[in-house]
């Protein structure tokens, strides 16, 4: 059985201008558009087209490729701009950044060293604490992740496949490559076009939902020997591809939309350019991108591609703004230019020339190196960021300096000039205990998750928490109270979900809607003594209707103990904080955050069963909303609040919780 045709061995500029345009269009889209414009879709089919074409040539020659040679070969190529970038990144992080981002940025260092840049970003996407965070200068570094563990699953696939073609099936090699291709593409396709349906942040960053583009550009180097037309055809489609790949991310919502069936339209552009410079026209594109400074601009888009995304974030970050003007794009785009014009050539080239044989212990003690001194880094700001948080006072231990709520409840006037906590470098993690528990949470899920705390042998009553983070941070204080009271806590959290039936604003997702439904017969089922959740939404003057179903489905099976929201700030506190010359600065005015109005005195047909209470008087007095309450923060972003200022919270919530249980006897 004959195989397919090898295609001709030649240089192809038309590849260098094509990853040049599609790296101008992703910094000019990140820089002036602010969205994305489907050039890495572009790259990853050239890269697939590469790839295939490079090892299938070696394991034909050979019949083998060596392992160790061809990771030091992807090393040797991206190692090094990519860990300078890392480095470089890293310290201006530390000079731009506030240091309640640190903790991230060493999460992001080490999974762009390591090559797990995606998952980070793709875990991140449906953490619903990590919804927040700023975009990271190393965010960008997902799609080399991406190609990174693409390169080890390619080399894996084409090896075997190489194998059963030869040993097992006596087929054809590159006709079994092809059919493997095609099975690895229509499974990955059929996968990104679910994923993206039902869970598209987390598609756009997984590597499996990408594979079927690397895909199409190894089944086009299989197939392109067969792919020619005549001239008129193929100078008009390689135009068409070069308008489609141009305008991808004006017309479609890439950021959004992508990388399910709508990657197709960039993909169907690049494959138009390659298969139109199959052959050689007087006024075809490939004229184009073969010129010199487009090629040579070739041999720079990898630094490019690294350097202007920090730069972007350090500038919009700097000057406070999310919009760059024009002049100031033109000069981030030339620093872009100048930045990797001299970390290829005095890192890249030079490194790249070191050979094989006795130079590669040199290439290896060079990559090392460089790998040693990032990781250093790494741990460097780690340690740094322990000792820091480690020097944290214990509000326990020093309640006189650090009373929190307790200083309204108590009339206290703590001392002043005190750093208040928790500190800057901490506050992030200042969570409820129970995210520790991640088998208890349900979030994005339909199924109701119960997990327990406080007193779980023979407890005199057992409470409730249900709903989302804004009843979830009341928990340090529940669990104070739950020992002085005699309580369990039955937790039912799912962040990002209030206790409701209706959904007018369209915040809530469909899972959201289907657990709300069956925690109200999980809890018929199993009634608590009482259900502590939020009976208020922002500064909203009336309680929500579909809070109040969810009351009425309860009457009869217990009581709702319905807290009043807290106010919500204007700005991140602890990023303002860090900015602000004193406290107040971060403050707000009380109608501002809250409502003039208690919410259920102007609400019609409220069950019987809910008693409320309102403990604004501890976050706000008569005039002004305090981000820092007796020397400790009371927020972790704009509105949740930190664990340590709950738990000082439950010194004015235990009276009002006594009240209720005790009148659960009558």
């Amino acid at each position: 059985m004959t195989d397919l045709r090898s295609s001709e061995k030649r240089f192809r500029p038309e590849i260098e201008g094509v990853r040049t345009i599609a790296t101008l269009l992703i910094a000019i889209y990140h820089i002036w558009l602010g969205r994305v414009s489907g050039g890495i879709d572009v790259l990853f089919i050239i890269s697939g087209y590469l790839i295939t074409l490079s090892l299938l040539s070696r394991i034909e020659k050979t019949g083998s490729v060596n392992f160790p040679n061809f990771i030091l070969g992807l090393a040797r190529r991206l190692f090094p701009q990519a860990l300078l970038v890392i480095i470089v990144t890293g310290v201006l992080s530390l000079v731009f950044l506030p240091k309640i981002e640190w903790g991230e940025i060493v999460a992001h260092i080490a999974a762009s060293t390591f090559y797990y840049e995606n998952w980070r970003l793709a875990f991140d996407s449906v953490d619903y604490l990590a919804l927040d965070n700023a975009a990271s200068p190393f965010q960008h570094y997902w799609s080399l992740s991406v190609q990174g563990q693409f390169y080890i699953l390619w080399l894996l696939l084409i090896t075997s496949v190489y194998f059963i073609a030869k040993k097992v099936l006596e087929t054809p090699v590159r006709k079994t490559l092809l059919v493997s291709l095609l099975i690895v593409c229509l499974s990955s396709l059929s996968y990104s076009i679910y994923q993206t349906h039902v869970n598209q942040p987390w598609a756009y960053f997984d590597t499996f939902t990408r594979m079927w583009e690397f895909s199409i550009g190894g089944i086009f180097a299989l197939l392109s020997p067969y792919l020619r037309f005549n001239k008129g055809v193929s100078t008009a489609i390689g135009w068409i591809g070069l308008l489609i790949i141009c305008l991808t991310g004006v017309i479609l919502p890439v950021s959004t939309g992508f990388p399910g069936y709508l990657a197709l339209v960039p993909i169907s552009g690049v494959l138009l350019i390659l298969i139109s410079a199959e052959v050689v026209t007087k006024f075809g594109v490939n004229r184009l991108l073969s010129i010199k400074p487009f090629t040579y601009l070739g041999g720079l888009t990898y630094g490019i591609y690294l350097w202007h995304w920090p730069l972007l974030i350090f500038y919009q970050r700097y000057f406070k703004t999310t919009t760059v003007p024009i002049l100031d794009g033109i000069i981030l785009l030339l620093i872009t230019f100048i930045l990797s014009f001299f970390s290829t050539k005095l890192l890249e080239k030079p490194v790249l020339k070191i050979g094989r044989g006795p130079e590669k212990r040199l290439l290896i003690a060079v990559l090392s190196c460089m790998l040693l001194l990032t990781c250093t880094s790494i741990v460097t700001i780690s340690v740094y960021i322990q000792k820091t948080s480690a020097s944290m006072i214990n509000w326990k231990q020093n309640e006189i300096d650090y009373p929190g709520a307790k200083s309204i409840f108590y009339d206290l006037d703590p001392p002043k000039g005190l750093e208040p906590v928790p500190s800057a470098l901490a506050i992030k993690n200042d969570l409820p205990r129970f995210y520790e528990d991640t088998h208890c949470l349900a979030r994005d899920l339909t199924e109701v998750k119960m997990c327990s705390y406080g007193v779980l042998n023979n407890p005199e009553y057992v409470l409730a928490l249900v709903g989302g983070s804004h009843s979830g941070h009341w928990f340090p204080a529940l669990e104070i109270l739950a020992e002085k009271l005699n309580f369990r806590i039955d937790l039912y959290n799912h962040d990002g979900c209030r206790f409701t039936d209706e959904d007018p604003d369209g915040y809530l997702t469909k899972a959201c809607v289907e657990w709300n439904a069956n925690l109200i017969e999980d809890l018929k089922v199993n009634p608590p003594d009482l259900v502590f959740t939020t009976a208020t939404l922002n500064k909203h003057d009336k309680v929500p209707p579909g809070y109040i179903n969810q009351w009425k489905y309860l009457e009869g099976v217990t009581t709702i103990f319905a807290i009043r929201d807290n106010p919500r700030m204007k700005e991140k506190i602890p990023l303002c904080l860090e900015n602000a010359k004193e406290p107040l600065d971060c403050a707000i005015n009380r109608s501002e955050g809250v409502s003039d109005i208690l919410p259920w005195k102007n609400t019609e047909g409220i069950p019987s069963n809910v008693i409320f209470e309102d403990l604004t008087d501890y976050f706000c007095d008569e005039t002004t909303c305090y981000p820092v309450i007796g020397n400790i923060i009371v927020y972790r972003d704009n509105n949740h609040l930190t664990a340590e200022y709950a738990k000082t919270l439950a010194t004015p919530l235990k009276e009002p919780l006594e009240q209720a249980f005790s009148s659960l006897d009558k």
